[in-house]
């Protein structure tokens, strides 16, 4: 069972920062994050696609075609600014309020499942990789691109020490350890490629 204090905790920062959740991206998005979508987002295969947290919709532009697009958010605020830039960008996908730690959607219904920068922000990550897994079909694959918890010790234990400021203030936790967290939802893993030394492109299937 999901704690409701916690997911609420997190709706009131994402809806606090939805109006400069772009602006305060920007640069990384420029320098780094774009280029690394696009590469995510061209492993996608299947008919049918979830995106989990699709926030401002930043991953419109690399929707496929001729797929059944399905986008989740857990904030209002953000999932209307996700259906404004999908309509924009001539993508296609149906957009639902949700939360990923409890999915209103059937067992085995979706071929990929996609998330980008989202599991350092869901209050019980491995419950919410488990519904993941549950909403796939046998052998579906799951596509994330997370920032984790660094490997060096130091830089870890900084990040531990900073993370209950920096969760308050921007949402997101920056020590989690998003690779053992999909081992432990019971995901195969099948490619982790790093990047910026905490950012990781993470490939599994169920």
């Amino acid at each position: 069972m999901a704690d409701l204090n916690a997911t609420r905790t997190v709706q009131r920062r994402y809806k606090r920062i939805a109006g400069v959740y772009d602006t305060q991206e920007a640069l990384l998005e420029r320098l780094l994050f774009a280029r690394l979508r696009r590469s995510l987002w061209s492993r996608v295969r299947g008919q049918t696609v979830l995106e989990v947290g699709v926030g401002t919709g930043k991953n419109a532009v690399y929707y496929p075609a001729d797929v059944r697009m399905v986008a989740i958010d857990l904030v209002p605020e953000m999932a209307t600014r996700a259906a404004r830039r999908i309509a924009e960008s001539n993508a296609r996908a149906d957009v639902a309020l949700m939360d990923a730690q409890a999915l209103a959607l059937k067992d085995g219904s979706f071929d990929t499942v996609v998330a980008t920068f989202v599991f350092c922000s869901v209050p019980d990550p491995v419950a919410g990789l488990r519904e993941l897994r549950r909403v796939l079909r046998p052998g579906g694959q799951l596509l994330l691109l997370e920032h984790v918890r660094a490997e060096q010790p130091f830089l870890g234990a900084l990040m531990d020490l900073l993370n209950p400021v920096a969760s308050c203030m921007m949402g997101a936790n920056i020590n989690r350890r998003t690779v053992d967290n999909v081992r432990a939802a019971g995901f195969e893993l099948t490619g982790v490629a790093k990047h910026a030394g905490i950012i990781r492109l993470i490939e599994s299937k169920r």
